[in-house]
C-alpha cells in the first residue's frame, strides 16, 4: 500500500509539469520523461495510446464577420480588435478583394455598373479561401485595383492560418453560406451622413475619382444597395456597433469575449450551452489517475468522487437564483442569493448512480430519480425501467450519467424527461467526460438544454468506446469489472 501512494503522488507531480489541451500522452511523457520518477508515473502500461498525433489535431480558428454601410468604420473596429488581439494570430480578409474583374464592355460603361450589388464580387472564391484557412491551409487572396478595376494577374496575399480569422465587408452576411462560417458577427451602425462624408474623402483621395461621380454612384448605387442588401442583413448580427470605432467599450467587450472563445474546446464554440470546466493540474492530475488502467478501485472511486463534486458544484452554477439579504453577527447587512429550490437530479442507472453522492452532499435532501436504459447493440435502445418526483415537470432537472458517448442513451433519457413535462431549458446533464460524438448528438436534438463535463475526449472507436476515456465506468466504480 505504501508503494502504491508513492506512485500516485508521482503521478500528481507528473500531472503539475507541463499543460497540454486534450489527452497527448505522447508529448506528456516525453516532456516528463527526463524525471525517474515521472518516468516510472508515466509507464506504457499505465495509459491508453492516443488514437491521433499532434501533428493531425486541428485547432478550429474563431471566424469573425464584419459588415455594415460603406465607410462605416468597419476597418476601424478590425483593426482595434487585431491590436487587443496581439498575442494570438489574427488574419483580415476582406470581401473587396473578391471583386470580379469588369469585362472590357463593363469597362466602358464602368460609371453604370453597381459594385455593391451581391453579384459584383465572387462569392464562391471568398467561401473557398475561408474554407482552406479554417481547415488550416494557406490561401492566396487577389488584389484588387479600384481604379483600373481588375484583380491583379502578377501578385496575390498570401493570407497563413491563424487563431482569428476576421471577415470584414458590406455585404458579407448576405449571403447564407459566409454567415454560416462565422462564430460571431458585429454590425457597424453608423450615421448616413457621417458615411457619406468618410466615403467622399476616402473614393477621391485614395481612388482618384472626383467628387461628383462619387456623389452619384452613391445616389444611384450605394443608398439603394444599403437599404436593400446591407441594412436587412443586420439583423443577423451577433453583436452591433454603434458609432463605430469610436465605441471603445463595445470592442473592449467584444475582445473579451473573443479572447474567452479562444480559450474553450473548439465544441464550446459550436455550442454555446456545452461547459467544459476550467481545466486546472489537479484536475488533470485526478484525470490521469482515473484513466490509469493500474489503479486500484479504492483510489479510482476516491478520485473520480472528487471530480465528479466539481462537476456537480459547477453544474449547480448554471440554475437560477434570487437575491437575498440576511444580517450577519456583526449586525451588517450583506446581499447575497438565495438557493434554487425546486431542483431534483435524475441518474441513468447504473454508471449515473456514481454520481448521486456528490449530488447529495452538495444539495442536502434533494430527491434523486432513476432511468434505466438497456442496451441491445449500438441504435438498439430501450427503456425497461423509469422512477422519477411526481412533480418533476416543475423541477430543474440535474441528468447524471458520468460517460457521453454515443449519445443514444442520453437521448432517450431526456426526451422522457420532456415528456414528462421538464421544459428542455430546465434540465442540466452532467458528466465526467464526454466524446465530440456523443455532444453532436445530444446538441443538436436538444439546443436548449445545457452539458457540464470535465473534458472533452478524442473521439469514439470501432467499438463505440471513448478514446482514450477511461473503460467501463460503472464496472470499474462498483468494483464488478473482474
Amino acid at each position: 500500500m505504501p508503494e502504491e501512494t508513492t506512485a500516485i503522488d508521482y503521478v500528481m507531480e507528473a500531472a503539475s509539469g507541463p499543460h497540454f489541451s486534450g489527452l497527448r500522452l505522447d508529448g506528456f511523457m516525453s516532456a516528463t520523461s527526463s524525471s525517474p520518477r515521472a518516468s516510472a508515473a508515466a509507464s506504457p502500461t499505465s495509459f491508453f495510446h492516443p488514437v491521433v498525433s499532434d501533428s493531425t489535431a486541428l485547432k478550429q480558428p474563431f471566424v469573425i464577420g464584419v459588415s455594415g454601410g460603406t465607410a462605416s468604420g468597419k476597418t476601424t473596429v478590425c483593426d482595434m480588435i487585431i491590436q487587443q488581439l496581439h498575442d494570438h494570430r489574427v488574419v483580415l480578409v476582406n470581401q473587396d478583394s473578391f471583386y470580379r474583374g469588369l469585362t472590357p464592355e463593363e469597362l466602358k460603361r464602368v460609371h453604370e455598373y453597381n459594385f455593391d450589388h451581391p453579384d459584383a464580387f465572387d462569392t464562391e472564391q471568398l467561401l473557398e479561401c475561408v474554407g482552406k484557412l479554417k481547415a488550416g491551409q494557406p490561401v492566396h487572396v487577389p488584389i484588387y485595383d479600384f481604379k483600373s478595376h481588375q484583380r491583379s494577374s502578377e501578385s496575390f496575399r498570401q493570407v497563413n492560418a491563424s487563431d482569428v480569422i476576421i471577415l470584414e465587408g458590406i455585404l458579407v452576411f448576405h449571403d447564407q453560406r459566409v454567415r454560416n462560417l462565422m462564430n460571431m458577427k458585429i454590425f457597424v451602425d453608423t450615421d448616413a451622413d457621417v458615411r457619406l462624408a468618410r466615403r467622399i474623402r476616402r473614393d477621391t483621395v485614395e481612388r482618384g475619382r472626383d467628387i461628383n461621380s462619387v456623389l452619384e454612384q452613391y445616389a444611384k448605387f450605394v443608398k439603394p444597395a444599403f437599404d436593400d442588401f446591407v441594412l436587412p442583413s443586420k439583423k443577423y448580427a451577433d453583436v452591433i456597433i454603434p458609432r463605430g470605432g469610436d465605441n471603445h467599450v463595445a470592442i473592449d467587450l467584444i475582445v473579451q469575449h473573443i479572447r474567452t472563445k479562444l480559450g474553450q474546446h473548439d465544441l464550446c464554440k459550436i455550442y454555446p450551452n456545452v461547459y467544459v470546466i476550467q481545466s486546472t493540474f489537479q484536475i488533470r492530475g485526478m484525470h490521469t489517475l482515473i484513466r490509469d488502467r493500474e489503479i486500484s478501485k479504492h483510489d479510482f472511486v476516491f478520485y473520480s468522487d472528487r471530480l465528479i463534486r466539481l462537476v456537480v458544484e459547477h453544474g449547480l452554477g448554471h440554475l437560477p437564483f434570487t437575491e437575498m439579504q440576511v444580517v450577519t453577527p456583526t449586525g451588517s447587512v450583506y446581499t447575497g442569493v438565495d438557493f434554487c429550490k425546486k431542483l431534483c437530479g435524475v441518474s441513468i442507472i447504473r454508471s449515473g448512480e456514481s454520481m448521486e453522492n456528490a449530488l447529495r452532499a452538495c444539495c442536502k435532501g434533494i430527491k434523486i430519480g432513476k432511468i434505466l436504459i438497456h442496451r441491445d447493440g449500438d441504435n438498439g435502445k430501450q427503456l425497461v425501467y423509469e422512477k422519477l418526483p411526481n412533480d418533476i415537470s416543475e423541477r430543474h432537472v440535474l441528468l447524471l450519467d458520468p460517460v457521453l458517448a454515443t449519445g443514444n442513451s442520453a437521448n432517450q433519457a431526456i426526451e422522457l424527461l420532456i415528456q414528462k413535462g421538464v421544459p428542455e431549458s430546465h434540465i442540466i446533464f452532467l458528466n465526467l467526460i464526454s466524446a465530440p460524438e456523443g455532444i453532436h448528438c445530444v446538441c443538436k436534438r436538444f439546443p436548449s438544454l445545457k452539458i457540464v463535463t470535465s473534458e472533452i475526449d478524442v473521439a469514439l472507436n470501432e467499438e463505440f468506446r471513448v478514446i482514450p476515456g477511461m473503460g467501463e465506468f460503472g464496472d470499474r466504480y462498483f468494483g464488478t469489472d473482474d
